[in-house]
């Protein structure tokens, strides 16, 4: 049934007030605005009684419970609307939120084609190199034991080996990290946990996910879970699929065109928090780099080794991306040593000499720390809050954490309400052009179309430009395209 206007959604009206909140469903909001109990289902078809239909129920209850919905929904529009309008947030409720609901449902019924065979075969490869590893794991423990098993695990790395944890008996993520270079086990672990999860959230997952009657997988997007105003997707989460690994591209590779004929187009914004940062900071060594379109790491190993850029090597301008995408999320030295492998005093200069150089990035870095200190909450270009009580919080590390959201959430929330932006233009471009090629994935600061061969130069076209366009900033925007059968060409 064709929609023709959504005039107000309760989720994403309690969304853009409280970000910082997942508690935005019709119970739940209910309860804490009216203190409202919904009719529980059991009340309407009796203890005990899980298959039923609503024809087993007497149409009283079933009114009541119905009405209930309706009754509910319109008294929390009156109470929201106000306070959206309060809290300047009307433009980015009508004008971004709201339509972006119909362009979501279009990709979500679209959905994306998956090749079974190709998937099958990038598991057997998985399954053989998990194999491998599990045999390599147990010869370096001395003994066999349960890699699922984080207790199993602990056992292992600190009572047989006795290596000392750095943070209690964890094996996180993050402790394993810390352990490998010292201990190798430690980075075989982490490798089997991340081959593991491919294996049993994408190759033994992704086919059960297939609708029989279309052959496309369609996965829920999520515009009212992450506090920044980022997507999210689920039912298969189609975001996290790792780039960088052989095997996250080899699973890339099942995602192709459904019909022969067709391409994929990706097109994804070029160092978008980057330009954010330079925009928001005005620090002008920084804004004229992007406006001279000159490779900002180069440019920034440039500026803070003092060296022509013809001469910057590749291990300065390595080091000097660490530090533009540190400065984003709010890195320290200890963080920076960590990344780079050098010690902290190095770390701590090499920030230092980058502060001096790009003075007014620090500015910008504290003025976030300041206005969320003052007001409690950080702001995106487009008006979108985050609340971040906790910059107030007497503990040091908690603090430190609220600080660097402080800092990153204008960039990445800012990005967030970018890109959705480009999508609304490009929705309504291929609208107007009624062209058969359409949108089908949003990854962050990237989209994925399919479309057919003759189309796809003037979408590329078209896409480029909107995304480019979609919002005017001090630094100029730009998007890769690339053109692929599967996503893994992409």
């Amino acid at each position: 049934i064709p929609v023709k206007k959504v005039s107000f959604d309760t989720i994403i009206a309690s969304y853009l007030l409280n970000t910082h909140s997942r508690r935005h469903s019709l119970d739940e909001l209910s309860l804490e605005n009216f203190g409202f109990v919904k009719t529980p289902t059991e009340a309407l078809i009796g203890k005990g009684k899980t298959q039923i239909t609503m024809l087993d129920v007497p149409i009283e209850k079933v009114c009541a419970y119905c009405c209930e919905d309706v009754d509910y929904t319109i008294r929390l529009k009156e109470l929201l609307e106000p306070q959206i309008k309060e809290r300047k947030l009307s433009h980015l409720y009508y004008e971004l939120e709201l339509p972006l609901l119909t362009v979501l449902e279009k990709m979500e019924e679209k959905g994306i084609f998956l090749d079974q065979a190709v998937l099958a075969h990038s598991g057997d490869a998985l399954k053989k190199k998990l194999h491998l590893l599990t045999e390599e794991i147990y010869k370096m423990a001395g003994e066999t034991f349960n890699l699922n098993s984080p207790k199993q695990i602990g056992e292992i790395l600190f009572e047989k080996l006795k290596i000392v944890p750095p943070k209690g008996s964890s094996t996180s993520s993050e402790v394993l990290d810390l352990l490998k270079w010292e201990y190798p086990i430690a980075g075989k672990i982490q490798e089997y946990r991340g081959l593991e999860k491919l294996r049993s959230t994408y190759v033994e997952t992704l086919p059960t996910q297939i609708n029989p009657e279309t052959g496309r997988i369609h996965c829920t997007f999520n515009q009212s879970v992450t506090a920044t105003g980022r997507l999210s997707s689920q039912d298969p989460n189609l975001q996290n699929i790792p780039v960088r690994s052989e095997e996250g591209l080899k699973i890339r590779e099942a995602f192709r065109p459904q019909k022969s004929g067709w391409s994929y187009i990706s097109a994804d914004y070029s160092q978008i928090e980057l330009r954010l940062l330079a925009h928001m900071s005005d620090d002008p060594v920084l804004v004229q780099a992007f406006q001279d379109e000159e490779d900002i790491h180069q440019h920034t190993a440039s500026v803070v080794f003092h060296v022509p850029m013809e001469q910057v090597t590749k291990e300065m301008r390595s080091r000097a991306k660490a530090v533009n995408f540190g400065i984003i999320y709010g890195q320290g030295p200890f963080g920076l040593s960590q990344t780079l492998k050098i010690d902290l005093k190095q770390a701590k200069s090499f920030i230092e000499t980058y502060f001096v150089r790009f003075p007014k990035v620090k500015a910008y870095i504290e003025e976030c720390k300041e206005s969320a200190r003052k007001s409690g909450k950080a702001v995106t270009f487009a008006g979108r809050e985050r609340v971040i009580p906790e910059i107030l919080s007497k503990n040091m590390q908690i603090r430190q954490l609220a600080e660097r959201l402080a800092v990153n959430t204008p960039l990445q929330g800012g990005a967030a309400d970018l890109i959705k932006m480009a999508m609304l233009k490009i929705d309504r471009r291929l609208n107007e052009s009624q062209c058969r090629g359409f949108m089908i994935l949003q990854i962050h600061d990237e989209l994925i179309f399919e479309a057919p061969e003759e189309e796809i130069e003037g979408l590329k076209r078209m896409v480029k430009e909107e995304m480019e366009n979609a919002y005017t900033f001090k630094v100029p925007l730009r998007v890769n395209c690339e053109v692929g059968k599967n996503w893994k060409e992409c």
